[in-house]
């Protein structure tokens, strides 16, 4: 009896580790993608790690609370569909179309938009806007 109740008390402690890796990067991406386009601000903000990096042209942001991750999410105007997204380790890329949130008027839509994100266990740690690979060119005025 005291050896069942021992490998019952092992296997209590083994059980949970049991298939709970971290999420992959790109199923963190497409979840953070999936919670944007449903105006889902909260879940959207959930991914992102204390003290995340957000960089778009011009700026770099630390996103040092929830609430501050939940406010640059909802400050996003656009939506965006994942057209390709390519994995290296803990890094995705990500290209998205863009267009209209449910709350707001995306201001390129149609247009594409690449992201870099970092995920460090199943949190997105670096948010990094960047060149689209095979955009066209901005219009000549």
């Amino acid at each position: 009896m005291t050896v069942r109740l021992a490998l019952l008390a092992v296997a209590a402690l083994l059980l949970p580790g049991c298939g709970s890796s971290n999420p992959s990067p790109e199923s963190v991406v497409r979840a953070w993608s999936q919670a944007l386009n449903t105006d889902d601000n909260e879940r959207a903000a959930d991914l992102f790690a204390p003290n995340a990096e957000v960089v778009q042209p011009g700026q770099v942001l630390k996103l040092r609370t929830h609430a501050e991750a939940v406010a640059w999410n909802s400050s996003l105007p656009c939506a965006g569909q994942i057209v390709s997204i390519k994995t290296a380790g803990r890094t995705a890329t990500a290209t998205f179309e863009l267009g209209d949130r449910r709350n707001s008027r995306c201001d390129g839509p149609g247009q594409r938009a690449t992201a870099i994100f970092r995920v460090v266990k199943g949190k997105i740690v670096l948010w990094h806007q960047t060149a689209t690979p095979d955009a066209p060119p901005p219009p000549e005025v």
